[in-house]
């Protein structure tokens, strides 16, 4: 079973993804929440922006397929514009909070993500399937619950390289945690930031 939906997305250009060396089929955008490969429809392959640079803020609005069974967002550009940097958010669509969807907290704004402790979650297909977005909820969870929400980011990930131990997380002091579960979590977030709790 899959559904579809619009999406606007914006965050920076990191470069083209070629199918046989020169004919472009999709491009790599870095978000605050991640990087993600998005397929260009065919009718905009080869009539992107040639100015376009890597590094460059653009927006990308497109459709997205939620497939339920396989746990996947793809997302297909209809439309890449570039965009000035202070114009530059992450525009989460009603699909993007389906059970698949990246985790729902909110994208740090810019004067707060350095300061912030971030809990990295893998978001592949393998870790999703092993629980990976209950253990995001989780953690959502236990956040709120301690009045830590504002203080702690949540930030989905690619491949962390341990599909078969998923799902994985790493904690802002670098300790990594596979094959954790929901209930879990609870003590994790005790364990790691009593200070911040205080």
């Amino acid at each position: 079973m899959s559904r579809t939906a619009d999406f606007q997305v914006e965050g920076r250009f990191l470069g083209l993804i070629l199918k046989d060396g020169y004919k472009p089929k999709a491009i790599r955008l870095a978000t605050a929440t991640g990087e993600y490969p998005i397929k260009l429809a065919k009718e905009i392959r080869f009539s992107l922006p040639k100015t376009l640079t890597p590094g460059e803020w653009i927006r990308v609005i497109g459709i997205q397929k939620l497939d339920y069974k396989e746990g996947t967002v793809k997302l297909k550009a209809y439309q890449v514009v570039p965009v000035a940097p202070s114009q530059a958010a992450i525009t989460i669509p009603p699909v993007q909070s389906a059970p698949v969807s990246q985790p729902s907290t909110p994208a740090p704004s810019a004067t707060t993500s350095s300061k912030n402790p971030c809990i990295l979650v893998c978001q592949k297909s393998d870790c999703c399937k092993r629980g990976g977005r209950a253990v995001s909820q989780a953690l959502e969870q236990a956040l709120s619950d301690r009045d830590l929400a504002d203080q702690v980011t949540i930030k989905g990930t690619g491949c962390m390289k341990q599909c078969k131990a998923g799902p994985n997380i790493v904690m802002p002091d670098k300790t990594r945690y596979s094959r954790i579960r929901p209930q879990d979590i609870p003590d994790l977030v005790d364990k790691h930031f009593a200070a911040i709790a205080d």
